[in-house]
């Protein structure tokens, strides 16, 4: 019997962290990605009560969503890639602390872009963020994992590439390598010229080269378009469909194996973001995106 799909979203957080669970549950999610802190500043010294803790792993509870299938988004800021020295303490303190609040929450794993090497030097770079994963992991203890989210290529960020990545981890020792890995942006391989929109074949060599390349499968994907042009290094979001790697490849991808068993995050727009910090019903994009989806996983 294979693997089922677990298909969630980033959804919107009104009312408090455990919303994000109601809200993907009422979309027939059963995976979730969320923030736990402002993704606009280091959160170094944000810390999470027991009570919050309390409240989101029952909004799991009430809409079927395993914690394992979570997938907590870390801070953009985080920038673990960069040479100067102040920064990077204050990004590898705030992976850590990430870290901290993602353990007690008790999901499967927090997912963080490495950054701009800002010395044009990404094989330094690449050591830099392997030491900033390095000390988040051994921080702290537990099941949750920290994956290497791939980038869209914009300027000096890191991880664009397979052998970029694969770069990162090979600097992760053992003792702590199990705990790390990565995922796959589908709008980021699209916009830094990975051609998974030409055809089945080919989005499979280029899932087979990341896996050879870095010596495991991706541990999630994000599943987004593309409002960028193929190769433009734009990090644009849009619902499946409606941009340059169009909704067919995204059928392709659920009928390859590797995307079974892993969380597949939705990062596609939301149709309320004001919506009431008491309204845990599902966004209308969201249940738009499921039913495309749901259709793509049963094969039709």
């Amino acid at each position: 019997m294979p693997q089922q799909h677990f298909i969630g979203a980033h959804t919107v957080d009104n009312g408090g962290l455990h919303m994000t669970a109601l809200r993907a549950g009422s979309a027939g999610m059963r995976a979730l990605q969320c923030f736990t802190a402002i993704p606009r500043f280091y959160g170094d010294k944000s810390s999470i009560k027991p009570e919050r803790v309390e409240r989101f792993q029952k909004a799991l509870r009430e809409a079927g969503i395993r914690p394992e299938h979570v997938v907590v988004h870390a801070a953009y800021v985080l920038s673990v890639a960069t040479a100067e020295p102040d920064k990077w303490e204050r990004a590898a303190a705030g992976l850590a602390k990430e870290m901290e609040r993602s353990t007690a929450l008790g999901v499967g794993a927090v997912c963080f872009h490495p950054g701009s090497a800002t010395d044009g030097d990404p094989k330094a770079a690449a050591k830099r963020v392997a030491k900033a994963i390095t000390q988040a992991l051994k921080a702290v203890d537990g099941p949750t994992r920290l994956l290497v989210e791939n980038t869209a290529g914009a300027g000096k960020t890191v991880g664009r590439t397979a052998e970029e990545v694969a770069d990162i981890l090979r600097h992760v020792p053992d003792g702590v390598r199990g705990r790390t890995g990565y995922g796959l942006d589908t709008c980021h391989l699209f916009a830094s010229g990975w051609a998974i929109h030409e055809s089945q074949a080919r989005q499979k060599e280029i899932l087979d080269e990341w896996e050879q390349t870095v010596g495991e499968a991706p541990g999630f994907f994000h599943l987004n378009d593309s409002e960028g042009a193929f190769g433009s290094n734009r990090d644009r979001h849009v619902l499946l469909g409606d941009g340059g790697i169009g909704a067919e490849p995204f059928r392709w991808l659920l009928a390859d194996p590797r995307s079974r068993g892993i969380p597949l995050i939705l990062e596609t727009p939301q149709q309320n973001y004001e919506i009431a910090d008491d309204d845990a019903s599902a966004d209308p994009y969201d249940l738009r995106m499921m039913e495309l989806l749901t259709r793509f996983s049963k094969g039709v």
